[in-house]
């Protein structure tokens, strides 16, 4: 096994490489406009690290989100590429149960929440490092305060809030390696990934504008 895991469904540009018992290399920028500029590179990167040729990967692994449309669909499609051109399976994985895996919160339950932007995180609750309580979702902070009240929290869209989110652990950003190391764990159990498509939970920003103004000759 040889999965090459990379996600950019937030500000973290971050690719890792899995070989099956351990991530042998793994790159990391925070950058939240550089996704389709950085992510590349980074696979370049990770490859030339671990000394090894793409040809020689047997798996995708993707993140999908949550997260901004702009920003995650530059890892899906890549994702997508490389899985046709090598001929291997692409898997996804939710980014929100990567962050999860990586917490430093040794008993749960707690709470998992990034910056969906608009005033508003997507979030879930989570039993354990493993297990995921909630379905991912979009929210405001303050709608969802009863809920997640008394629960640690992990991410940076938890520490932008701190009314809602008080105790915030450790990741800020979720990183390919923990991704990648995820995916490894379930696949070797056995168990099924999601397919690699996109959780949106809501409409882009940019938006095609209703009503166009008439400029050809009458």
């Amino acid at each position: 096994m040889l999965l090459l895991a990379l996600d950019t469904a937030t500000p973290a540009v971050t690719v890792a490489l899995h070989d099956g018992e351990a991530v042998i290399a793994s790159s990391s920028q925070v950058d939240a406009r550089r996704h389709g500029e950085l992510l590349l590179p980074a696979v370049d990167r990770v490859l030339a690290e671990a000394g090894v040729k793409l040809d020689a990967v047997t798996g995708i692994v993707v993140g999908i989100g949550p997260g901004p449309y702009t920003g995650l669909r530059v890892g899906l499609m890549t994702a997508d590429t490389f899985g046709l051109a090598l001929g291997v399976p692409v898997h996804g994985l939710c980014t929100l149960d990567a962050l999860a895996y990586a917490a430093d919160i040794e008993k749960g339950p707690f709470v998992v929440a990034t910056d969906a932007r608009r005033k508003e995180v997507y979030w879930a609750t989570y039993a354990d490092s493993c297990t995921r309580l909630t379905e991912p979702a979009v929210d405001r902070p303050a709608d969802i305060a009863e809920k997640v009240a008394g629960l640690p929290a992990v991410g940076a869209g938890a520490l932008l809030y701190p009314d809602t989110f008080p105790v915030v652990h450790e990741p800020e950003h979720v990183s390919a390696a923990a991704l990648a190391s995820l995916a490894a764990e379930r696949l070797a159990a056995g168990g099924e990934l999601p397919a690699p498509r996109p959780l949106y939970l809501r409409r882009p920003d940019a938006q095609v504008p209703k009503n166009y103004k008439v400029v050809t000759p009458k």
